[in-house]
């Protein structure tokens, strides 16, 4: 952040007012740029070939492909000036590759741990003496058909922030996920269904299960 503050406030400052007080062929803006933009990516590249946790992955990735590109390199003082440029991306290509199957990687196997860890509290759920609960109305699970969503969309939705590409990749490995997710509910609610039938509330379990099938569907 305090790099990405310097070279864009710099820089603005070399295009108002520095590269005036140069003949043009000395091309005063694209020196500095360079300068800046080369040791800004040196230092992401060392970042990236370093260990790196999760969320650091995404950030650096954020930078790469959101920040950088569209946010500084855009800004309206600057953007004219850095078109002329061809500065490139923060990263090579390669490791920049490396990075987001490392992230898509980590945020599937993430999803997938959410999904499992859902379904093995909603069958403890089905085996205490409760009543499920009630949504405008109707018996529901919250837990279920509402949280598993949400952690299918989020996911999503953090890897689109980073770039259109990386949220399509992990749309299609979640879409995936979610049939083997739901064959492994279908099987629990079978079992449930056949060995539970003497359950205090089998049957509102039972509604409560196939008004979920709505949401899924």
């Amino acid at each position: 952040l305090h790099m990405g503050k310097t070279m864009k406030e710099d820089l603005t400052v070399v295009a108002k007012y520095i590269k005036q007080l140069y003949p043009p062929e000395f091309n005063v803006f694209s020196v500095y740029a360079e300068l800046y933009h080369n040791y800004f990516a040196s230092q992401a590249k060392k970042n990236a070939e370093s260990h790196l946790e999760d969320k650091d992955i995404y950030l650096l990735l954020s930078w790469v492909h959101n920040f950088y590109p569209k946010e500084m390199r855009k800004d309206h003082a600057l953007a004219m000036e850095l078109d002329k440029v061809k500065l490139g991306s923060l990263l090579p290509s390669s490791l920049s590759k490396e990075l987001e199957k490392k992230y898509l990687d980590s945020e599937e196997v993430t999803v997938k741990n959410s999904l499992s860890r859902c379904l093995d509290k909603e069958i403890q759920r089905w085996k205490e003496d409760k009543e499920p609960e009630k949504l405008n109305g109707h018996f529901q699970s919250e837990l279920l058909g509402i949280f598993v969503i949400q952690s299918i969309y989020s996911g999503q939705k953090r890897a689109e922030d980073i770039s259109k590409a990386m949220g399509e990749e992990l749309s299609r490995r979640l879409l995936k996920e979610l049939p083997a997710f739901l064959k492994s509910y279908r099987d629990a609610f079978e079992d449930f269904k056949e060995k539970s039938k003497k359950h205090t509330y089998y049957k509102p379990i039972l509604i409560a299960n196939i008004n979920n099938c709505w949401n899924f569907r």
